[in-house]
């Protein structure tokens, strides 16, 4: 199972990359089917490219620190 610890951390790193367009995001659940919910706050909440920052931002950076994430999705 994922610790919260861990993927607070991982999220810590590209916080300031989301902090640096006005956006922000916070980790709401880890479910144990390997899926991260988080809420993107700020900009990155109204903002048209959000599903990419997501995806290819956020997903990808979580991935690569924790394999077992399987997906990362907005709520």
């Amino acid at each position: 199972m994922l610790e919260r610890a861990k993927v607070q951390e991982v999220l810590d790193k590209v916080r300031p990359a989301l902090q640096a367009d006005g956006g922000d995001c916070e980790l709401v659940n880890i479910r144990e089917d390997g899926v991260i919910e988080v809420r993107l706050q700020g900009a990155c909440g109204s903002c048209p490219m959000a599903t990419l920052t997501l995806k290819a931002g956020i997903e990808r950076v979580l991935k690569e620190e924790l394999p077992e994430v399987k997906e990362v999705i907005s709520v």
